[in-house]
């Protein structure tokens, strides 16, 4: 494996993956959030600069059997050129000989983008023939899509085979397994994990882990309730899973044993119905009435959630504190943003990883106040849960 920074791109043709698999508007087909092409963009401007061409191959979309208009990348193209500040070529098949001629034919600063890999269903299997195949755009191969690196498809792991001398991870990959790594593995104490979100299912692994990395654990949104149902408390008609209380309970006396705080919420929102224009009121967390459901947490656990964090040196926000998308349900959650915002400004490292998390730091436009924004969604919650990425570890081997 070399380092991207390490390598010698001057005459040299990068086969890149990337994560564009970015939102469109269902009917003008328009880009309507980039940040995944942005990302993306230092790698692509590095390799350039050296002296390089640049081949770009990703999925958009889940296509069902091949070719679909709706999910063609000749849709982003021209915010690509745009974004890039040169114009971008355009393959209309990731594995035609008139792609592999367009390949051939790059000259140094020049930028090719293949077709959705997904019109193939060999992609998502893994096929090897077709990886081959693909591995034929460049002579160095280039994981710059940590999002997919959970997949182990053709052009994320199975690929990186036949560049057994010449692979490597993009800038962005880089930054994403070092933040992460930098939670995991930090010196500095103490490290904060907010988990949050609405089921403990879902996130139990990552916390398991956390157990062993964390001196906090801070509990938010809905799975909260599981916890609280599980030591007695009354919540009404909020979340809960029945069937992990037990679990939840052992989580409790885990923390305990490993001399981790767990933080369960001490006070919620509660609304008479799932509504942004429901009826409201605070209420003790575990003490809610029958016919309510906690919709967010209230002021003092966000008080005590602030607390936390801004002795914490190290911090790794996953979920939200509750229903952030209705403005009437999302105090809480904006709380923590800004608790973690603040403790960023005295020193703290801050990783914010999850769908949902990541969305909420957008929403409330605080993305550039905290250390980093993971793009990798599952990829990152199954990296945290100790997997062994497949796009990783074709790389490292």
């Amino acid at each position: 494996m070399s380092s991207l920074k390490n390598y010698n791109f001057k005459g040299k043709r990068a086969l890149i993956r990337v994560d564009f698999n970015v939102p469109l508007d269902k009917e003008t087909l328009e880009i309507t959030d980039d940040s995944r092409i942005v990302a993306a963009l230092p790698t692509i401007n590095y390799i350039l600069s050296q002296g390089g061409s640049v081949v770009l191959m990703s999925h958009l979309g889940r296509p069902k059997t091949g070719f679909e208009d709706k999910f063609s990348l000749k849709h982003i193209l021209n915010h690509t050129s745009s974004v890039l500040g040169i114009p971008v070529q355009f393959a209309e098949d990731c594995i035609s000989e008139e792609s592999f001629e367009q390949s051939n034919n790059l000259q140094a600063g020049e930028v090719l983008l293949l077709e959705n890999l997904r019109f193939y269903l060999e992609e998502e299997t893994g096929d090897k023939s077709f990886a081959e195949k693909l591995a034929k755009h460049g002579y160095v191969y280039v994981n710059d899509a940590f999002g997919t690196a959970h997949r182990a498809h053709a052009s994320t792991a199975i690929i990186a085979d036949f560049f057994p001398n010449d692979k490597m991870f993009g800038l962005l990959m880089e930054a994403e397994i070092l933040s992460v790594d930098k939670v995991l593995n930090s010196i500095e104490k103490p490290v904060t994990a907010i988990v949050g979100g609405a089921k403990v299912s879902s996130k139990i692994a990552i916390i398991e882990r956390l157990l062993d990395k964390v001196n906090y654990l801070i509990v938010g949104g809905g799975m909260a309730f599981t916890f609280v149902k599980a030591q007695g408390g009354k919540i009404g008609n909020s979340m809960c899973e029945d069937d992990y209380l037990a679990m939840a309970l052992n989580i409790i006396k885990k923390a305990k044993e490993k001399g981790v705080e767990l933080i369960i919420p001490v006070d919620a929102i509660i609304a008479d119905k799932f509504d942004n224009d429901a009826n409201r009121k605070e209420v003790a967390i575990n003490n809610v009435p029958e016919g309510w459901l906690g919709l967010d947490t209230g002021s003092e656990t966000s008080k005590i959630c602030r607390e936390v964090l801004l002795k914490s040196k190290v911090i790794l926000w996953n979920g939200p504190m509750g229903v952030f998308e209705m403005e009437n349900f999302s105090q809480g959650t904006k709380d923590v943003a800004l608790a973690i915002v603040d403790a960023t400004k005295n020193g703290a490292f801050s990783l914010i990883g999850g769908g949902d998390s990541v969305a909420a730091i957008n929403k409330f436009n605080l993305a550039d106040e905290v250390s980093y924004v993971s793009t990798g969604g599952g990829a990152m919650l199954e990296y945290l849960e100790g997997i062994e990425l497949p796009g990783i570890k074709a790389i490292r081997k």
